[in-house]
């Protein structure tokens, strides 16, 4: 049995595989919430972690040393070639989302869409190179961005399953303009994608997925589990070479 660990920006991803078999996952909040879960006791051989902060550090610290943990970086040899300019800056969430759906779709052209505390664009093309993408900001942080910088517009939270593209009060109209200008944003990036590359597959990731869906009006593929796939992926990979 192998772990794998996501430290996002906000949350913190787990899963035990056997294998390539998902056995379970859970999502945690903090890494306070990680260590009392008591997970991490379990017994595992190897375990791949991956993380956009610096939280891990606490957990690398308590680890078992018979475990064989290893942290993903830029140098970590991946089943993609990576074409992005700075590789370096890359964030590690973006590759193993790319690697999680080059597993479910290599040698096509794949547009993942992560949406999280940003909206991820990455792209893999049919020769399995990750070129790159775009990044915007997620729902709740143009929220939040309405409020922190102006004087009158209220903190307000996503609403799941947002229709009313036209708000009649204030509340509506920010929900308005962050949720659904979020989804003509991605549906008219898959468009762009789309003209150059009519094959394309789209798989919708991210720990805010759940605010575009009924929204998006291009076809998708859902894959929740995108960076726990993508780091398997990579453990199992560099296991076998």
């Amino acid at each position: 049995m192998n772990l794998v660990l996501d430290f996002g920006n906000t949350r913190i991803k787990m899963a035990f595989f056997e294998g390539t078999r998902l056995l379970n996952e859970k999502t945690f909040e903090s890494v306070e919430e990680l260590l009392v879960s008591g997970v991490l006791n379990q017994k595992f051989k190897h375990a791949l972690i991956s993380s956009v902060t610096q939280n891990h550090l606490k957990i690398l610290e308590i680890l078992s040393p018979e475990s064989k943990v290893k942290v993903f970086n830029a140098q970590t040899p991946i089943p993609l070639k990576n074409a992005y300019k700075t590789p370096e800056t890359l964030g590690s969430d973006r590759i193993l989302s790319s690697i999680a759906s080059f597993t479910l779709f290599p040698n096509q052209n794949v547009l993942t869409l992560d949406a999280g505390t940003c909206i991820k664009y990455n792209f893999v093309n049919q020769n399995n190179e990750f070129l790159g993408g775009a990044i915007s900001p997620g729902i709740p942080m143009r929220l939040k961005a309405m409020h922190n910088f102006t004087s009158a517009l209220p903190l307000i939270e996503p609403e799941e399953g947002f229709e009313q593209w036209l708000g009649n009060d204030t509340r509506t109209s920010m929900l308005s303009g962050a949720q659904l200008g979020a989804a003509f944003e991605v549906d008219e990036t898959i468009n762009r994608y789309k003209s150059r590359y009519p094959d394309l597959m789209v798989v919708l990731t991210g720990g805010d997925s759940h605010y575009l869906l009924g929204q998006l009006k291009n076809p998708f593929f859902a894959n929740p589990n995108s960076l726990l796939l993508g780091l398997n992926t990579v453990l199992l990979y560099n296991l076998e070479n």
